[in-house]
Formats: C-alpha cells, sequence, structure tokens
C-alpha cells in the first residue's frame, strides 16, 4: 500500500494546508493501492510563492550549475529505474515490459536530451548591433496527465529547469506514484529550494488555482481538448502564455505495395500499445479500396494475437486506467456498432476469462472517415479502418480531421513516403516508424499549440528580449 500524503514545496515534504484524502485504484485490480492527499488552491499559493521566491536567484544560475543538477537527476534517476517501471504499472496498468520499458526510457531520454541541448543552446545572440537574449519566462504551472505520466513530466519539467525557470507540478490524480518518485529524485540532486514544487490532487480545483493565479507566468498543459479550451479561458485574464498539447485522430496511410499486409499487421499491434491511450497513436489506418480485403485478414489476425491480462505478467495489454476511461470506450464501441460500422475484432466487453480488472478488447472497425468513432478521440484500443482510392484522396481523408497531431506513412518506396508525409497536416510524421528525442513534438489545429521535445521545447519556456545598439558601429 502506497501512502503519498506530503507535497513537496520550497525544497521538503510539506502536509498540505487542509488534510483530504483520496484512493488511487490500481485498475487491473480494482483495488486500493494507496492513498495521496488531495490538495487545495491554498498549497497552490504556497508553491507558487516558493516558485517566485527561488526564481530571483535561479533565473540568473549559470548554465554549469543547471547541468551539474540535470545530471545528478539523470544519475538518481537511473538508479531508481526499477521503481518507476513498478509504480507505472500499479497506478496505470501498463505491461511490466512496458513500464520498465518504453515508459521509464521515454523519462529519462528526455531528461539526457534536455542536458545535450543544454550543453550547446545559446541564450545570447548578437546580430549586428543588436543584441538578443533569451530569457527565463517565470513560475510555470505544468499539469500533466496519466497516459504516459514519466514522459510528460520530463518533457515540462527539465526544460524548465534547464532554462532558468521556476514550476509548480500538478500530477494526474489516477497515476500519482511515479511523479512522487520523481520529486524524490529532484530533490536528491541538489536542486535549490523553491526551484521545483509539486501538489497532488484534482486537476478541477488545482488546475484552475494555477491557471488563475497572478503570480504564474505560464502554463504548459497535456490532456484533452476541453479542458485545454477551459485553461486558456481562465488564464486569458492574467494574459499567461499558455502551451496546449492535446488529444488527437492520427491517421496513417499504407501505401499499396508488397509490404502492406505486413505494414498493416505491425501497425494494428502498434496501436494497442499502452491500450491505446496515446494522444499521437495512430487511430485512423488508411489503406487501398483494392486491398482491403488483404488489409481486414491482416487486421484482425493482428488484434486477435494481442495477449491481454495481469500488467505484471507477460501481457502486451494491460487495462486502461479506470471504470471511467473503460465506460467511455464501451460506449464508442458501442456507438459503431449503432451506426453501422463493420466490427472485424474485438467489441464489447471485457477479453475472454477476465472478469475483474478495467480490460477492453482491442477493437478493430471498417468504416468511412464521417463515422462517430472516426472522428472523436476513444483514447482506448480501438482501431478504425477507412479506405481510399489513391494517394490524393489519402491525404484528403487524412486532413480531414479537427485533429492533427501526430501520423505516418508506411510503404517501401521512400520517396513516395516522404511525398505524403509534407502532405499531412500535422505536428510530427513518422515515416516507416522511427523515433527521435530531438524532434519537435506538438499539433497543428484542435491538436494544441507549441511545441515540446529537444531544443524546441527550450523556447516554450523563454521570453526574447532584443537590445538595439548593444554594440554601437
Amino acid at each position: 500500500m502506497r501512502d503519498y500524503l506530503k507535497f513537496y514545496i520550497d525544497g521538503a515534504w510539506v502536509d498540505p494546508v487542509t488534510p483530504k484524502t483520496a484512493e488511487v485504484i490500481n485498475p487491473a485490480t480494482e483495488a486500493v493501492s494507496g492513498h495521496i492527499s488531495l490538495g487545495s488552491a491554498a498549497d497552490i499559493d504556497k508553491a507558487v510563492a516558493a516558485a517566485r521566491k527561488a526564481f530571483a536567484s535561479w533565473s540568473v544560475s549559470s548554465v554549469k550549475d543547471r547541468l551539474d543538477i540535470l545530471k545528478a537527476m539523470k544519475a538518481e534517476y537511473d538508479r531508481r529505474a526499477g521503481e518507476l517501471g513498478a509504480a507505472i504499472t500499479e497506478e496505470m496498468g501498463a505491461p511490466a515490459s512496458l513500464g520498465n520499458g518504453f515508459h521509464v526510457f521515454l523519462g529519462g531520454g528526455h531528461l539526457q536530451t534536455v542536458i545535450e541541448v543544454l550543453e550547446t543552446f545559446r541564450f545570447e545572440e548578437l546580430r549586428g548591433s543588436t543584441l538578443t537574449r533569451h530569457e527565463p519566462i517565470g513560475v510555470c504551472g505544468l499539469i500533466t496527465p496519466w497516459n504516459w505520466p514519466l514522459n510528460q513530466v520530463a518533457v515540462k519539467v527539465f526544460p524548465a529547469i534547464a532554462t532558468g525557470c521556476t514550476s509548480v507540478l500538478k500530477p494526474p490524480q489516477l497515476a500519482p506514484y511515479s511523479a512522487q518518485i520523481l520529486a524524490e529524485i529532484i530533490h536528491a540532486s541538489g536542486l535549490p529550494a523553491g526551484v521545483f514544487n509539486m501538489v497532488q490532487g484534482s486537476g478541477s480545483v488545482l488546475g484552475t488555482a494555477l491557471t488563475t493565479h497572478d503570480d504564474v507566468d505560464m502554463i504548459s498543459f497535456t490532456g484533452s481538448e476541453s479542458i485545454g479550451v477551459q485553461i486558456a479561458k481562465d488564464a486569458a485574464p492574467t494574459v499567461k502564455r499558455v502551451g496546449l498539447e492535446l488529444g488527437g485522430k492520427s491517421a496513417i496511410v499504407i501505401l499499396d505495395d508488397a509490404a502492406l499486409i505486413d505494414n498493416v499487421a505491425g501497425n494494428t499491434a502498434g496501436m494497442m500499445s499502452n491500450s491505446g491511450q496515446t494522444c499521437s497513436a495512430n487511430s485512423r489506418m488508411l489503406v487501398p479500396f483494392s486491398r482491403m480485403d488483404d488489409a481486414i485478414a491482416a487486421a484482425t489476425k493482428a488484434a486477435n494475437e494481442v495477449t491481454v491480462g495481469d500488467p505484471t505478467g507477460n501481457v502486451a495489454m494491460g487495462p486502461v486506467v479506470s471504470k471511467g476511461q473503460y465506460n467511455s470506450i464501451q460506449e464508442y464501441i458501442q456507438k459503431g456498432i449503432d451506426e453501422g460500422d463493420q466490427l472485424i475484432a474485438g467489441g464489447l466487453g471485457r477479453p475472454e476469462g477476465l472478469d475483474k480488472g478495467w480490460f477492453v478488447k482491442p477493437t478493430v472497425f471498417v468504416t468511412t472517415n464521417d463515422s462517430t468513432i472516426a472522428r472523436e478521440e476513444i483514447f482506448g484500443p480501438v482501431l478504425v479502418i477507412i479506405g481510399y482510392n489513391d494517394i490524393d484522396h489519402a491525404v484528403e481523408i487524412a486532413n480531414d480531421s479537427n485533429f492533427g497531431l501526430a501520423g505516418g506513412v508506411a510503404g517501401l518506396d521512400q520517396e513516395a513516403c516522404r511525398d505524403v508525409a509534407k502532405r499531412l497536416r500535422a505536428g510530427l510524421i513518422g515515416i516507416n516508424g522511427g523515433f527521435d528525442f530531438h524532434a519537435a513534438f506538438g499539433g497543428y489545429k484542435r491538436s494544441g499549440n507549441g511545441r515540446e521535445w529537444g531544443k524546441f521545447g527550450f523556447h516554450e519556456y523563454l521570453e526574447i528580449k532584443s537590445i538595439t545598439n548593444y554594440e554601437p558601429a
């Protein structure tokens, strides 16, 4: 049983202003796995005050000092990697191989990337007689989701520290354990008091307190479109900078070639990873009408071969994060059935043999791009396959979405893949997969604004100051 009842404020573990706790539920067993304290606006006030006080000195700290601390964090992160992986499996149901694997890898990789970027980042540039300075924006409110809990904290907290900002983190209430361990890792690095602070609790309470706070200069939020819109509204009266990484309904275009069957199978299995709870997941698969029978056979086989069960065992897919998430996904599956979409794998209810836990069947529909399940983000292991006539038609379908976070192209002809990738209206396009910590990550349209990862993530936390006649001729 994990009981994390203190907040990290001003370099110390402190009790909440008003004691109040909440249960944390293990999604695989539906049993209580621990408790956290629920913070209030008063706790946010304390954390913001600590961050504001620390900003005066941290904002002018040397790059060397920041690098030394970030490297100490990385060493401690690596030492406690096993604890982080176990926490992720327990809090949000990721299979142990995924929690200890890609989840932990992402958090550590982003931390290492921040170190690499900071080593060469130019905070001052002289162009002619004008000096351009990149200065830390100030106190940052960081609000993160439960689906990739280490990744999402890493791409906000570490760049904020590296650029000289101070921050208050509000981790997800559904998956709070890994953030608590990460706060311990940060504390062990010797980071000065107040530079990083963390308050656990409800997003509706703490998120509102952060976004409306007069002393918070920036909000960085990853989560749903509806909450992102509300955050932008709440932040408007204080004219904060707001960075939003929101939902997605990403399309992958499968080209008509000899690799189509393998590409359909591989991307079907990939969509089910993390129980489909990935904002950038390629949840719309576009295949040529002329090869639809091949695609259906390959996708059905791949989905049926995804093993689902106890995430501490040897399975490919664990549960979704909560009862609420499970019910939402079931409603979308029912909507697909009711609208006449062709169900070719999975469907309603839990997989056979699982009568407890929020497990969802790996599900695949064949449909059109105007169906509900092709338009709305389901955030679960539900893939839709959509047919296209030719490449122009495929691009048209892919871009016909309110979202534009990510996408992909899969095929043997690299030049053809490049052509399609350039035409897709989304922020991150993968050609036959691929991954790069230094790539910019963020969306077009209702998928948000701003960019994270690598040097692009640094700019989110920096103001630009121009000093003219700095070196007069």
